[in-house]
């Protein structure tokens, strides 16, 4: 019994990391033509973005059925993933994008870092340069707005290079 709720809470922790490199690498990587519609204005209560969390489902329930057909550790594991999906609907789309009739503001310390972290993830357009992966952890939010401005900075030079080379070719012609 021990085990089981250890191995539970083990997957409810990891799904964290999982989470964190989904979002990063394949969300903002070969799976951005579902998650764009994340990072675009809300039309409606479905997005594609949805998607991800359907197959979060699938796993879950899944692994639920394996543990329950003789793979007793699996269906620990599934519930694991289950408990994270439950809790990244309350905390991410209830309180973070605030996507329910009620729309609580975080005053909770820890909430409140994870809307404004989530809030500078938004602030980039596009999938690149972004920071704050996590969807239940955010690093402090003075070490994000640095990790961001470092971010920006190269991009800032390469305009200003390509626009000073523009300008340099304009005038020679």
């Amino acid at each position: 019994m021990i085990a089981h709720v250890l191995l539970f809470l083990g997957t409810l922790v990891a799904m964290e990391g999982v989470g964190y490199l989904a979002h990063r690498y394949v969300m903002h990587g070969w799976g951005w033509f579902l998650h764009r519609s994340h990072h675009e204005p809300q039309l409606g209560v479905v997005e594609t973005n949805d998607v991800y969390l359907l197959v979060l489902a699938l796993v879950a329930i899944c692994l639920i059925v394996l543990g329950n057909a003789g793979h007793d550790p699996l269906q620990w594991v599934g519930a694991g993933v289950a408990a994270f999906g439950i809790i990244y609907v309350f905390v991410h789309d209830g309180i973070v994008h605030r996507h329910w009739p009620l729309r609580p503001k975080p005053r909770n310390p820890y909430l409140r870092r994870l809307y404004q972290a989530h809030l500078l993830h938004h602030a980039v357009k596009g999938r690149r340069n972004s920071v704050s992966f996590g969807f239940l952890y955010a690093p402090p939010i003075w070490v994000l707005k640095r990790q961001l401005k470092a971010r920006r900075a190269p991009v800032k030079a390469a305009v200003e290079h390509a626009v000073e080379a523009g300008l340099a070719g304009d005038g020679a012609a």
